[in-house]
């Protein structure tokens, strides 16, 4: 059945007989699992390890073919195993590693969205009240030029102005922090890359 003719599955195999075949296909074993795994130290561990279970599992192993097939069969398995368990743990780092990153630009830009409101805030109570009123009127209750003059009793014109002036010093007074927000962020990708 086998080059050496040794039932496996005796119980009078022993550690000559064990030794016997290990030296017997250990080598062809590990080439092969080689070709499947393509990484000569795991296709090692991978052998080493089959022939392991068959020591510790040789009282119950019934052979039905010979013994070079059913290592051959066995490390089959076993490569196949390791690679699919590979294929998952990649599958799932990848995973991971995508919603760490989410969660972090989540967070990163909620933390951002936050202080930008905080300075737009802050910008907006240095406009004289006028213009800080037809700006919140403007933006925040979403009215036209004209809703607004005509509630504030003033012409469009005016209010075509204050919006102008307030632009204009919400752009000078946020200017600096969105240019740091800018910067952090390009670094922040940077990093990432």
């Amino acid at each position: 059945m086998n080059r050496f003719n040794v039932d496996i599955t005796s119980p009078t195999y022993d550690d000559v007989a064990f030794e016997q075949l290990f030296k017997a296909h250990y080598k062809a074993l590990h080439a092969y699992a080689n070709l499947l795994i393509k990484d000569a130290d795991i296709a090692e561990e991978v052998v080493q390890n089959m022939f392991m279970k068959l020591w510790e599992k040789r009282h119950l192993l019934e052979a039905q073919t010979s013994v070079k097939a059913y290592l051959y069969k066995c490390v089959y398995h076993d490569s196949l195993n390791l690679l699919k368990h590979e294929q998952v743990k990649s599958k799932y780092q990848n995973f991971t590693l995508h919603s760490m990153n989410s969660y972090q630009e989540a967070a990163s830009g909620k933390v951002e969205l936050s202080e930008l409101q905080k300075e737009l805030q802050n910008a907006i109570q240095l406009l004289p009240q006028q213009c800080r009123l037809i700006f919140q009127m403007s933006r925040f209750e979403e009215l036209k030029y004209r809703e607004i003059a005509e509630r504030l009793g003033i012409s469009i014109k005016t209010v075509e102005n204050q919006m102008a002036k307030a632009l204009k010093v919400l752009r000078i007074k946020l200017a600096d922090f969105l240019l740091l927000l800018m910067l952090g962020l390009l670094a922040y990708n940077y990093y990432l890359n």
